[in-house]
């Protein structure tokens, strides 16, 4: 990277003072997990999910791997409610590191927030059961829009409630439809990889900093 560009990329990093966080994958380690309960889900309507078609068609928007499996769309209400009780008996964990990387923001005085397409009451009790509950100035799910990701309304809607401008904000996720939103929001981005199939492809998007593990955010974020 050219050394002006890199340098003015540092400058504006500078700027930011909350990092809002999408949660499956960036955060809560749930690839595994949700893959299992895909499967299972699957399974109970009539369909065989294998992995290597899963990567395939995997998508953070669920009603297009819904789609892509030609599964009728009076039937994607009954997917949901399967999905959430075969994944409602594991209890994912935190990636590793990340609650040491969000104790230290915290310390050096970032406001953090959480926008992601899960439901509330799943990523709720996640976070309660996890001690994060506390943390985190705001939590957008998936109810609380109406578009979806890439769509910027659910990092607007964080925004507004905490009164913060873009250039004061970056958005950390696993894929590309996080950096996709993050820069239709026009904020900073961060790709981090995960075990989501769809992560594999952040190398390909105009992410402002790509990490391999969330402990490397702290070199970017100055106490």
């Amino acid at each position: 990277m050219d050394k002006k560009i890199r340098d003015s990329k540092f400058e504006i990093m500078n700027l930011v003072d909350t990092v809002l966080f999408d949660w499956d994958g960036t955060l809560l380690d749930s690839a595994p997990y949700a893959f299992l309960a895909f499967r299972k889900a699957f399974g109970e309507v009539g369909i065989a999910l294998e992995l290597d078609l899963y990567e395939r068609i995997y998508s953070p928007n669920w009603y297009e791997m819904y789609r892509a499996l030609q599964l009728p769309e009076h039937r994607w209400q009954e997917a949901d409610a399967l999905w959430t009780r075969h994944y409602g008996k594991t209890a994912a964990p935190l990636v590793e590191g990340v609650r040491d990387a969000l104790d230290e923001l915290i310390c050096r005085g970032y406001c953090l927030g959480i926008v992601t397409s899960g439901s509330r009451i799943r990523v709720e009790h996640e976070l309660t059961n996890l001690g994060l509950e506390e943390i985190f100035g705001i939590v957008v799910c998936s109810e609380d829009v109406v578009n979806k990701k890439p769509h910027p309304e659910g990092l607007e809607m964080a925004m507004k409630y905490l009164d913060k401008r873009p250039e004061a904000c970056c958005y950390v996720g696993d894929s590309p439809v996080d950096v996709e939103m993050g820069k239709r929001a026009g904020m900073q981005t961060i790709g981090i990889r995960s075990g989501y199939p769809s992560s594999k492809a952040l190398q390909n998007t105009h992410a402002d900093f790509c990490f391999e593990s969330i402990a490397q955010l702290l070199v970017h974020f100055s106490p």
